[in-house]
């Protein structure tokens, strides 16, 4: 099962259950990185290219510096539902552990959702 947190974004967006990814039109915020088929050199997240190229960790709550990361921060603070909800997921994950979040992450509709 935990093959699967190739399918958590960084930032903390669940792409498994995303409506965008799951119809064709996203590739995923991690796929295909490791095999080639997508060149990580290309990519335009800053937050990606923090902590998946840089550090090569798998998302946010794996870094020790997150609460002060200007990167991360910038995007949470933005406008909208979807960034709190990206932000609570890596601290569910930082205090919970990937296998409780993706048990909960696959039952959602979107790429984020409840965490209990």
């Amino acid at each position: 099962m935990l093959t699967e947190k190739i399918y958590i974004g960084c930032c903390g967006a669940y792409c498994k259950t995303c409506k965008p990814f799951l119809e064709g039109f996203c590739k995923g915020c991690k796929l295909d990185f490791d095999t080639g088929q997508r060149d990580i050199n290309k990519v335009r997240c800053k937050i990606k290219i923090c902590c998946f190229k840089n550090k090569s960790l798998e998302t946010c709550a794996d870094c020790g510096d997150e609460k002060n990361c200007k990167i991360v921060n910038d995007f949470y603070n933005k406008k909208g539902y979807k960034y709190k909800k990206y932000k609570q997921a890596v601290k569910f994950i930082k205090e919970k552990g990937y296998k409780k979040f993706i048990r909960q992450a696959n039952k959602w509709k979107n790429a984020y959702g409840k965490l209990e």
